[in-house]
């Protein structure tokens, strides 16, 4: 069993609480024994700055971010490997497990570019332009207005087009992820769901994820049990096979994953607490589907339609 999850938050976790232990910590909902457990093999670790942090320290909490990536995710696990192009994800070897830098947001940078450009040259790979509310780049799901890109959020997709990063969709309002997929080169959404299954601002609806289908590239399905299904504090397998069925009578068999939110969830899916227990969805999933067809689901298309650099 291999495993490409698309959204995690255990950078903001570890930033939350600097004693806990990455490798080990049972408060972490992904570590790397868990990791192993798993059978992961490429994770993405997402910067989130929460809302709670003062605008002028935004970008400070945003490097602090980056630097527990370096000196407590990569440094002391010399197995977990940093990942920034699709070659080097060719190349791990069996007990290797890829680390993948994003940005959640770009409430970070203001409206300097300087900032992000630093990002990326420290190994940000994939940007999403907003939280859930609005910014200088755009509005979120969650703000009421539905305002779109502004001129500096063209300038920041400008600018992620030029370095060949990935725009994250996921989060963005409805106008918003239109605007993007005019400009944007590179597109996905890391962690969202089908509106069509839960009416939630956060999901998807059938047009957005059919044109991430006509894009040839990929959603990973989340894990965050409000999206699924409407109770906060409870969801299950089965609701999340159920959003997984819609994605592919849209056509998007070839186009779905998961992006779990772990270490970013208040809430779990039962029997899906952690990273280690991928496996219960493993078993699920096999009574509906093909192992080829699990497969896809589990890696195949984040490792094939992820719009990561070539290399």
């Amino acid at each position: 069993m291999k495993i490409y999850d698309a959204h995690c938050d255990v950078l903001y976790k570890l930033l939350m609480n600097p004693t806990l232990d990455y490798i080990q910590a049972a408060e972490l909902q992904v570590n790397l024994e868990k990791l192993k457990a798993s059978g992961t093999k490429v994770q993405l670790f997402a910067i989130y700055v929460p809302e709670s942090v003062h605008p002028d320290l935004k970008f400070m909490a945003a490097l602090r971010m980056v630097d527990l990536f370096y000196e407590k995710v990569l440094l002391p696990s010399p197995q977990m490997k940093l990942i920034t192009n699709r070659k080097q994800i060719r190349e791990l070897a069996e007990n290797e497990i890829g680390a993948v830098l994003t940005l959640e947001g770009c409430d970070a940078i203001g409206q300097d570019l300087l900032k992000l450009r630093t990002l990326l040259r420290l190994g940000v790979r994939s940007v999403g332009l907003t939280w859930n509310f609005g910014n200088y780049c755009a509005d979120g799901a969650l703000e009421e207005r539905g305002a779109g890109l502004t001129k500096f959020g063209r300038q920041v997709v400008q600018l992620l087009n030029e370095t060949e990063t990935i725009c994250d969709v996921s989060h963005l309002s409805e106008r918003g992820f239109w605007d993007v997929l005019e400009v944007s080169d590179r597109v996905f959404a890391s962690h969202s769901n089908c509106y069509s299954k839960y009416q939630h601002p956060r999901n998807l609806r059938d047009d957005q994820i059919e044109a991430l289908i006509s894009l040839d590239s990929v959603m990973g399905l989340t894990f965050v049990p409000k999206f699924l299904s409407g109770k906060k504090e409870s969801a299950s397998i089965d609701d999340i096979i159920r959003h997984l069925e819609h994605v592919c009578t849209l056509g998007g068999e070839n186009h779905v994953g998961f992006g779990s939110d772990f270490d970013g969830l208040e809430f779990t899916v039962m029997k899906l607490s952690g990273n280690d227990q991928y496996e219960n969805l493993w078993n699920e999933l096999q009574k509906y589907y093909s192992d080829i067809q699990v497969k896809k689901f589990f890696f195949d298309n984040m490792a094939s339609r992820l719009p990561l650099q070539n290399g």
